[in-house]
Formats: C-alpha cells, sequence, structure tokens
C-alpha cells in the first residue's frame, strides 16, 4: 500500500498536467477562428473552455488505454508516475515558452514509457500497446492533412462560382460551430489521459478494485483541462493561427471540422491521439489544398521535427526526474 501522500502528489500532478495542456492545446481549437476575426480572442477561449468540460465529461476508452496499455497498472508506483509527469509537465511548459505547437499526448506517453524503462527495465513496457498507441499517432496527422486537403478541394467546387467575399462572411459565421465542435473533440481526447494516469495509482494502490474512472475523477479533470483553456497559449495561437499560411473564414473552417471529426473518432475508438498534430496537419492539407506554395513548409517542418523528438526527449526527461528522485528520496 502506498502513501496517503505520494497518492496525492499523483493526483496534483495528473491535474496540473491537465491544466497546462489546457493552456498548452488551446490555439488547436481557436486558432483559426481568431485568426479570421469570427471570434474575439476571449470569446474563443472562454467557448472553448466550456466546450472542452463537456468533452471531457463524455467518455473513458482514452483513459483506459493509457492507464493500462503502456504499463501494467498493478506494478506501478508512485515515484514511477511522479517522474513521468514531471517529464510531460517539463517538456509542455518547454515547447509552450518558444511557441513550438508540441503533442502533450507524446509528452505524456514519452514520460511514462521513460520513467518506466528507468523503474523497472524496458520489460515494464507493454511494447504492444505502446507500438499500437505510437501508430495511431502517427496515422491520425496523416489522416487529418488527407481529410482536410479533400475538404478544402470540395468546398472550392462548390463554392467555385460564389463571390469570394460572400463565401467568407458565411463561413466565418460557421467557424463558430467548428471551432465548438475542435474545442470538445479536444476536450474527449486530451482530459482523459490525466484520467487514465490517475485511476491508475487508484488501482495499483488499492483504492479501486477494478480499473473504472471514478466520477471524482471525471469532473477533476474536466475542471482542470477547462481552467487551463481560460488562460489561453496565445504564443502557439500565432504559430497555428497565421503562421503556417494565410488562413480565411472558409480555410479555418474546412481545418476545424475535418480535425474535430478525426479527433472525436479517435476518442470513440479508444485512441489517444495529439489534438495538436490533427489540427496543425489539417491546416497543412487545406492550405496545400489552396496553394502548395502557399504554406510556409519551414514552419510546417519545425513542427514535424517537434513531432518525432517529442516522445524520446519527454521519455529521457522523465527518466532523469526518476534518477534524481530517488537519489534524494
Amino acid at each position: 500500500m502506498y502513501s496517503f501522500f505520494s497518492i496525492v502528489l499523483v493526483v496534483l500532478l495528473a491535474l496540473a498536467f491537465d491544466y497546462i495542456n489546457g493552456f498548452h492545446d488551446t490555439a488547436n481549437a481557436v486558432a483559426t477562428s481568431v485568426s479570421t476575426k469570427a471570434l474575439s480572442p476571449r470569446t474563443a477561449v472562454m467557448m472553448a473552455a466550456v466546450l472542452n468540460f463537456l468533452g471531457a465529461l463524455s467518455g473513458t476508452a482514452v483513459a483506459a488505454t493509457i492507464g493500462k496499455n503502456i504499463v501494467q497498472p498493478e506494478v506501478i508506483s508512485p515515484l514511477v508516475l511522479i517522474a513521468a509527469l514531471s517529464g510531460a509537465i517539463f517538456w509542455n511548459l518547454f515547447t509552450w515558452y518558444f511557441g513550438i505547437p508540441s503533442s502533450s499526448s507524446h509528452a505524456l506517453i514519452g514520460g511514462l514509457s521513460g520513467a518506466a524503462v528507468a523503474a523497472f527495465g524496458s520489460e515494464a513496457v507493454n511494447w504492444h500497446g505502446f507500438v499500437k498507441i505510437f501508430a495511431g499517432l502517427i496515422i491520425s496527422p496523416v489522416i487529418g492533412f488527407v481529410m482536410g486537403s479533400i475538404m478544402m478541394t470540395l468546398l472550392f467546387w462548390l463554392f467555385r462560382w460564389a463571390s469570394p467575399a460572400k463565401t467568407n462572411n458565411k463561413f466565418r459565421k460557421l467557424q463558430v460551430l467548428s471551432a465548438a465542435m475542435a474545442s470538445f473533440a479536444h476536450g474527449s481526447n486530451d482530459a482523459q489521459k490525466s484520467m487514465g494516469i490517475i485511476t491508475m495509482i487508484l488501482f495499483s494502490g488499492g483504492f479501486i478494485s477494478t480499473f473504472y474512472v471514478p466520477l471524482w475523477v471525471k469532473i477533476a479533470c474536466a475542471l482542470s483541462m477547462a481552467a487551463g483553456t481560460a488562460i489561453g497559449g496565445w504564443k502557439i495561437i500565432r504559430t497555428m493561427g497565421g503562421k503556417i499560411f494565410r488562413i480565411e473564414p472558409i480555410n479555418g473552417f474546412a481545418a476545424d471540422f475535418t480535425s474535430s471529426i478525426t479527433i472525436y473518432t479517435a476518442t470513440l475508438l479508444g485512441a489517444p491521439v495529439s489534438t495538436t498534430h490533427v489540427v496543425s496537419s489539417s491546416i497543412m492539407g487545406v492550405g496545400a489544398a489552396k496553394r502548395l506554395k502557399g504554406v510556409r513548409w519551414s514552419i510546417a517542418r519545425q513542427i514535424v521535427i517537434a513531432w518525432f523528438i517529442t516522445i524520446p526527449l519527454s521519455g529521457l526527461v522523465a527518466a532523469l526526474f526518476y534518477n534524481m528522485i530517488r537519489i534524494f528520496s
């Protein structure tokens, strides 16, 4: 049986991760609508906070995947989870400071894997489950890119004879809907990851007899995500809202709509995906359909590099945290 203090510390760190995830990933849902002035920054962020909260309460399939498919909850310890969350939080803050739209999901999965390997060796990781999760993380941005490109091509064809000004005025209003969908989808997938971590420590510590997410855990994670979202992540909003390519309302609608469908489908399947990667790849797909040369591929390349380095680097940081905590404890 673990000490009550260690359990509380894991819960607090998991909620802190959710809070940071909220302001780190706010840009996922509101960047395009803010950049096209469909919504004011304040309105967009508050709407995102409310819908993130509602999305977080919509299910627990992703929580079960995180809690059971990377490391067996029976062998996990508070020290491992403290190191894992510390590594993920450090990486999120580091990338947020520099305005890099990296993945909170990658950071958490990398942190959990790195801490488990540092504590128990490579055999502690369920590599079959890890590979399945990693495959989903890689495939989902590709789907986002392709769907964004197809959606934008379809919209161009449907509105090819319409006045560009009138078309953009219509889609500026529709962007409110698509931003709301993206916010709900973000909450439905991302908040569940911390739910999985908290449920893991409750189960391994004997506080619950079967692996299920208690109601108080759902509400606490949803509130933490919503509170973080209300703060906003303006550096990343600038990157995703304008630096990839010049977004107009019709483009913003296409990107938000396709990314929200992709993310929520993954949530229903219990697949943890990177909302940051899906949204940014959808924006790239929309931009490529509009004009291939109009996409600032140098910025896109920086984002893709961040995709691939997050898991190993957050894992390394978590392993360092584990060894430091073990030395000084």
